[in-house]
């Protein structure tokens, strides 16, 4: 009995494979962006093929070198990160790493983001003639940034417009990666939905600040951070909830999943899949984790297809 391919229930197999947006995968467990590298840095803990999808490291169309350190600190039940979307540039992204990642048998997703409604444009096409490239997650919560980013993901007029620039440079399924740092989360996705999304992966991390209580100054070089980790549970989970009631697509639940209950949380509340993103630091092996806690759920409560969860908890 592998994870990928489910248990037996009643001598029928349980099903796990879903579908985001036009992307097939074999379970609904994926990676979330920033936290899981490009793939060959977990590589020597888990079978990267058992995953349902990777979602790799933000790219932008220039090399970033991200913020000044400190970049993590350790908060309760969580992290405060301000890494900066640092990364080595689409172009070696496409010539050096993706490469890499063509044996895998998984989709393999980019996240993308910009300064500018242009650069998400250009990103858009680069990437749809580069083998390999399964769909683009489209970043416009990352509130660690400049510009670009935030700016974006809380306005829905720009939200939209970033979304119909992408679909317009590439035929491939678009994800937009929504930010709840917004009055109304719903009220973007409704936008973004509207200007053509294939399906929406929510929530990126939470406007956070720590201060260290020696120096009075805030700990990490940039000020403020992104908050992810099991504290933003309950708000990710509100999210979903209230976006699966109003908008019709498939949602890439996020934010603080550690455990398979976590996961079975958001699934119930509207997510047709999870990525793990904060507990890959702690457990290397969490997605396998989590994948194999689904699957002891589905045969424990007799649930023949993993889509018979998703959103159970409305009806």
């Amino acid at each position: 009995m592998t994870p990928q391919n489910g248990g037996i229930i009643n001598g029928a197999k349980t099903k796990l494979a879903v579908n985001i947006g036009g992307i097939a995968m074999k379970n609904p467990v994926a990676t979330a962006s920033g936290t899981f590298g490009f793939g060959s840095e977990y590589a020597p803990y888990i079978d990267l093929n058992l995953l349902g999808a990777l979602v790799v490291k933000g790219i932008t169309l220039q090399p970033r070198a991200g913020n000044p350190t400190p970049r993590l600190v350790e908060t309760t039940a969580g992290v405060l990160n301000s890494i900066g979307l640092q990364n080595p540039g689409v172009e070696r992204f496409v010539g050096e790493l993706l490469p890499g990642l063509a044996g895998y048998d998984l989709p393999v997703i980019v996240n993308i983001a910009g300064d500018t409604i242009q650069d998400y444009g250009q990103l858009a096409a680069r990437l749809d003639r580069a083998p390999g490239v399964a769909g683009l997650e489209v970043n416009i919560s990352c509130p660690n940034v400049k510009k670009g980013g935030m700016q974006f993901g809380s306005d829905p007029d720009m939200a939209a417009e970033v979304t119909r620039v992408v679909k317009a440079g590439t035929g491939k399924p678009v994800i937009v990666k929504l930010s709840p740092n917004v009055t109304s989360i719903v009220a973007i996705a409704e936008q973004v939905a509207r200007a053509g999304a294939d399906a929406l992966s929510m929530i990126n991390t939470l406007l956070g600040l720590a201060i260290d209580l020696k120096t009075r100054r805030p700990v990490l070089g940039n000020g403020l951070g992104g908050l992810s980790g099991p504290a933003v549970k309950p708000v990710a989970v509100r999210a979903v909830w209230q976006v699966y009631r109003e908008v019709k697509l498939p949602i890439i639940g996020m934010g603080g999943i550690i455990t398979a209950a976590d996961a079975i949380e958001f699934i119930l509340a509207g997510a047709t899949a999870v990525a793990l993103g904060t507990a890959n630091f702690v457990n290397p092996r969490a997605t396998m984790d989590v994948l194999a806690g689904i699957k002891r759920y589905m045969i424990e409560n007799e649930v023949q297809d993993i889509n018979e969860l998703v959103g159970a908890a409305h009806r």
